[in-house]
């Protein structure tokens, strides 16, 4: 395993306990937010901002129970809308990723190519409002190879068409490595924002 991997599994493994649940979690289902220079909650989800970290769970529900002032022992403000700027930012990180896997040549999309790589895939990439039919067909591709990717289905056509600079891309698949592995971490975390209750958008 290389460092990279290392570090990552050990962030993935490492557990904070969240200011509303209570319930210690692995990093990987919770968001860190610092408090900035003017007092305001900021979120940090690279996990390095300079500061004292306050976890909540990576959920909308959690993210409006926060009582951030409490946590932080201090008056501080928790911008509006704090949720969905949580959940853009997540967005992005996912799309930076995606057009990263592009340019390197570790990601195809459209339904041909991604039959095509569907033995070597990693993730296999659905748009949360494409059609279930074409899913099930490459799923069922994928297991009839013996392989079982793991389904990242949270987020929009336009938004997997955004980050790759291509017109409705439904469906799209990666090979294993490091942004295979973001991006699962990620989506994982998205899930808390986009789905009723904490179903989870990855199904490995």
């Amino acid at each position: 395993m290389s460092l990279a991997a290392a570090q990552r599994e050990e962030t993935a493994m490492r557990e904070r306990r969240c200011i509303v649940t209570g319930e210690t979690q692995p990093e990987a289902r919770l968001i860190r937010f610092v408090v900035g220079p003017d007092d305001t909650i900021v979120p940090d989800l690279a996990a390095k901002l300079p500061g004292r970290g306050i976890w909540v769970s990576a959920t909308r529900a959690a993210l409006a129970k926060a009582a951030f002032a409490r946590a932080a022992k201090r008056k501080v403000k928790a911008p509006e809308g704090l949720a969905d700027h949580v959940e853009r930012l997540i967005v992005r990180r996912m799309q930076d990723d995606l057009g990263l896997a592009r340019r390197a040549g570790a990601l195809v999309c459209g339904f041909d190519s991604v039959a095509e790589a569907i033995a070597r895939a990693a993730v296999l990439i659905e748009a949360s409002d494409g059609a279930a039919d074409g899913r099930r067909k490459l799923l069922a591709l994928a297991r009839s190879g013996g392989r079982e990717p793991a389904v990242l289905d949270c987020l929009t056509s336009g938004e997997i068409s955004v980050a790759l600079g291509r017109e409705n891309v439904i469906h799209a698949a990666l090979s294993p490595g490091q942004l295979a592995e973001r991006l699962i971490f990620e989506a994982g975390r998205l899930s808390g924002f986009r789905t009723a209750g904490s179903t989870p958008a990855i199904r490995e």
